[in-house]
Order: structure tokens, then sequence, then C-alpha cells
């Protein structure tokens, strides 16, 4: 049986995938969701709690970023970290 390389690997904004990619695909789930219900536009926030080594180390592996594009809408295979970069510090200011 062969495994191609792909399958190995996942694509993530990084620095650490298995914190990012996940936690996007995630997020963005939750606003589909929400979305679907019909409850998105009458939902003023969300509270995110990061559990185990996620939590523990989540901000320095980029968890926090992640969970903030997933909530916007992006996925880990097509997002521009550049785009997420300017995308977190908007989401910051505006709270």
């Amino acid at each position: 049986m062969a495994i191609s390389t792909f399958e190995l690997f996942s694509v993530g904004i990084g620095p650490s995938s298995s914190h990012t990619v996940g936690p996007m695909k995630a997020a963005r789930l939750i606003v589909m969701h929400l979305e679907d219900a019909g409850f998105l536009e009458r939902t003023a926030s969300v509270n995110v709690r990061l559990f185990g080594s996620l939590g523990a180390t989540g901000k320095g592996h980029g968890t926090d970023k992640a969970v903030i594009a997933g909530l916007s809408g992006l996925e880990p295979q097509s997002a521009d970290p550049n785009h997420i970069a300017t995308l977190v510090r908007s989401v910051t200011e505006e709270k």
C-alpha cells in the first residue's frame, strides 16, 4: 500500500500545523452551523476556550490566529498567512 506525502502532511498557517489546522477547521464549522441555523446574524460574540496542549501553548503555536481565521470563514488550505496577520490585527482592534 502506497502513501502519498500529501496524505501525511497538512498545509496550515504555521508555525505548528497541529495547533492550527484542526482549530481553524473547527472554528469555521461553528460559523457554518450558526449560519445554517439562522443564528449567525444574531451572534454578537463567541467565547473560545482551548484545552490541553492547545490551551497551554496555543498562542505560541498560532492557535489563536487560526481560530480567528476560522471564525472569519477562512480554510487552512487556502488561507494566505499575510492576510491572516492583517485580519487578526483588525479583529483585535475592533473586538
